[in-house]
């Protein structure tokens, strides 16, 4: 019978993927923990060299930080999920099941987050008690983005002010280190040319961050190239004028894609983070990167919506910082992010899995304007990093 392992010999954790909130990672890696503080990290052959007396086990298949949940709806978390075409998913998930969306659901996902420690959280708010009710929470930090929704540009002016009184008196009760409040114009479609830029230069010159869903499905594009498709057929005519045209202030045109008309509107220059973009053009790219804007993908959502494939590999290569979000429960099936971080290693196999934690845990924090906790020699360890 082999003797008891020594209590008081250092450590050395392992992982599939190592991320200490700095560089770029180690794919293994590992952690040598004495007596509660981390001794050094990087890899295990190292490690194991520079500490031969270590009691060695694996730890899971990340160490990091906890990861950021950069974009999600919290007022959704009650619905039930289920994987439908988008065009599908809405009528039968979020219309039949609006019951289930509200202050209830949104402390349920808060409540979880907390449980699951996220490192931080990029909330879309979509009613006012909703707002009222997650802002004082002193168990999660992060933006709680307050959404903005009206196609028919002579009402801009009235949704703009109510919104910014709103957005005012919400702003007095932040908390230093707690949630902050932030504006989403909804969509490119579901919000007026005019409401588009009161809302985002007034979120610029006030220093709000911003969220903006941004050609989630192919039926977005197609909108913009032609006024028609399935998105024009599936809306509400009572919220929506005649013709698209009159949404966004100009005709549409074929080589007009989503990204291009918010750069057009100046839009971009508020630097908002884009949620999805999914279905864009290399052009697309280019300017997002040229604006300095972040992006969040969803893949398990975009996946159960059948919308497509974020193009990560292109995003990466022009310098665009990425971040990873579970959007709803009704579309992605869990508020876990590490959830999303597997899910996305085997949509990527090709993608070095360093870059997908790395996402999870700075491209969050940055969307999000938080920091995240490090792992360095001399601080304390913390169970919460391994994933």
């Amino acid at each position: 019978m082999s003797a008891p392992a020594d209590p008081h010999l250092p450590e050395l954790l392992t992982a599939d993927v190592l991320y200490t909130g700095v560089g770029g990672g180690h794919a293994p890696g590992g952690v040598v923990v004495s007596g509660g503080v981390i001794a050094a990290t990087g890899d295990p052959v190292t490690l194991r060299a520079n500490f031969p007396h270590a009691r060695e086990r694996r730890a899971g298949a990340v160490i990091a930080p906890p990861p950021v949940n950069a974009h999600t709806h919290l007022d959704m978390s009650a619905y039930d999920f289920q994987a439908l075409p988008y065009f599908r998913w809405l009528p039968e998930v979020v219309i039949a099941q609006r019951h289930k969306r509200g202050v209830a659901g949104a402390l349920a996902g808060a409540a979880a987050l907390a449980r699951q420690r996220t490192g931080a959280v990029g909330d879309i708010v979509w009613a006012a008690d909703v707002m009222d009710a997650l802002l004082p929470r002193e168990d999660l930090t992060g933006v709680l983005y307050f959404e903005v929704l009206g196609t028919f540009p002579e009402r801009a002016d009235l949704i703009f002010a109510e919104v910014r009184d709103r957005v005012e008196r919400w702003r007095q009760l932040e908390r230093p280190g707690g949630l902050r409040v932030g504006l989403t114009p909804h969509t490119p479609f579901t919000v007026s040319h005019r409401l588009m830029r009161l809302t985002t230069e007034y979120a610029a010159s006030e220093g709000l961050p911003l969220q903006i869903h941004v050609a989630e499905h192919p039926a977005e594009p197609e909108l913009f190239r032609t006024g028609g498709g399935p998105l024009w057929e599936h809306r509400l005519p009572a919220l929506y004028p005649r013709t698209f045209a009159e949404v966004i202030g100009r005709e549409p045109e074929p080589d007009l894609t989503p990204v291009r008309y918010l750069d057009g509107l100046g839009v971009l220059r508020a630097r908002p983070t884009l949620i999805h973009m999914v279905n864009v053009t290399p052009e697309d790219i280019a300017r997002v990167a040229a604006s300095g804007c972040a992006v969040v993908s969803c893949p398990r959502s975009n996946a159960h919506l059948d919308c497509g494939t974020f193009p990560w590999a292109a995003f990466a290569a022009a310098g665009v910082e990425i971040a990873l979000g579970t959007d709803s429960v009704a579309s992605g099936g869990s508020l876990n992010v590490r959830d999303e971080v597997a899910f996305a290693r085997t949509r990527y196999p090709t993608l070095d899995p360093r870059v997908i934690v790395r996402a999870a845990v700075k491209g969050g924090h940055r969307v999000t304007g938080t920091r995240p906790p490090l792992l360095r020699r001399g601080d304390a360890w913390d169970e919460r990093f391994v994933w």
